[in-house]
C-alpha cells in the first residue's frame, strides 16, 4: 500500500510517519509544499491514502486540487478546525486535529481500511496489486472500476476509450457501458500499450480497434467516430494530428 504524507513541518511529518509505523502503515513519500505535491502527483499514480496538512508553507493544501485530479482517500491532519466542512467535500476519511492522538489516528486508519474493502471483504489495495500482474507485459491488462457498491475488473481488450468529464475519468466499453475509474487520464496513458491506445486530446484516449471513421474537421483537426459513443465529439487536437497519423500508420 502506498501512503503519502503532505506536511510542511518536517519534524511533524517524521512523527506522523513513526506513529503510522506502529500500526503497520508505511508512509514512504513525504511532501512539504503545494508546489512539491503538484509536481509529484503529475508524475505518479494516485497513492492508496494521503495524510494531508491544510496550511502549508506556500498556501492551503486545497490548492493542490486546482492543478491535479486526485482520487485518493484523504485523512486531514491540521491544527485548525475551520476547514473541516471544505475538507469533507473532498475525498475525506477523517479530520484529525494536531497534536494528533494515537488512538484517533488508529481509528481513522481503521475507518479507511473498512471503506477500502470490496463486497467480498477483500482489501482494494490487494486488488490493485493484482492488477499490476501483467503476465510479463509492461502494460496493464485490466482496470478496476466502481459499479455502485461493487468493484468490477474491466479487461483492456473490452475498452473502446477512456474519457474525462466533470473532473472524473471513465471507461467506455465496446458493449456501450460507461464505468467510473479512480485514476486520471495522465496516469491511464502511462499504463496503456501505445501501439493500441492514443490520447487524441486532453479529455480522451481511444483504442485503435474502436475507430469506426475518421473525418476532416475545422482548423486542420480530425474527428473520430467510435461505434456506440455519442457522449461528445471526439476531436484530435491540432497539435496531435501529425502524431496521430503516424500512430495509425505504424
Amino acid at each position: 500500500m502506498e501512503v503519502v504524507i503532505i506536511e510542511d513541518e518536517k519534524p511533524a511529518a517524521r512523527r506522523l510517519q513513526r506513529m503510522l509505523e506502529r500500526i503497520d502503515i508505511s508512509a514512504g513519500t513525504m511532501l512539504h509544499s503545494v508546489a512539491e505535491a503538484v509536481e509529484w502527483f503529475h508524475k505518479n499514480p494516485d497513492p492508496d491514502l494521503i495524510f494531508l496538512d491544510i496550511q502549508l508553507g506556500d498556501g492551503l493544501s486545497f490548492e493542490i486540487f486546482d492543478f491535479v485530479q486526485v482520487r485518493s482517500p484523504i485523512i486531514f491532519t491540521t491544527a485548525y478546525d475551520e476547514y473541516a466542512l471544505k475538507a469533507f467535500k473532498l475525498n475525506s476519511i477523517d479530520y484529525l486535529l494536531k497534536p494528533i492522538d494515537e488512538e484517533e489516528l488508529e481509528s481513522a486508519v481503521n475507518k479507511f481500511r473498512e471503506q477500502q474493502k470490496d463486497q467480498n471483504g477483500i482489501p482494494v489495495a490487494e486488488l490493485r496489486s493484482l492488477l499490476k500482474l501483467q503476465n510479463g507485459s509492461t502494460y496493464k491488462t485490466r482496470f478496476m472500476a466502481q459499479v455502485g457498491q461493487h468493484i468490477r475488473l474491466v479487461e483492456v481488450r473490452e475498452i473502446a476509450c477512456f474519457y474525462s468529464e466533470n473532473k472524473s475519468s471513465f471507461i467506455h466499453s465496446f458493449s456501450g457501458r460507461n464505468f467510473p475509474v479512480e485514476i486520471s487520464l495522465e496516469n491511464v496513458e502511462k499504463e496503456l500499450d501505445p501501439s493500441k491506445f492514443f490520447r487524441i486530446n486532453r479529455k480522451c484516449i481511444i483504442n485503435i480497434e474502436a475507430i469506426k471513421d475518421i473525418v476532416h474537421f475545422t482548423n486542420s483537426r480530425l474527428e473520430i467516430k467510435l461505434a456506440d459513443f455519442n457522449d461528445f465529439q471526439l476531436i484530435v487536437s491540432r497539435e496531435r494530428v501529425k502524431d496521430f497519423k503516424k500512430w495509425l500508420d505504424s
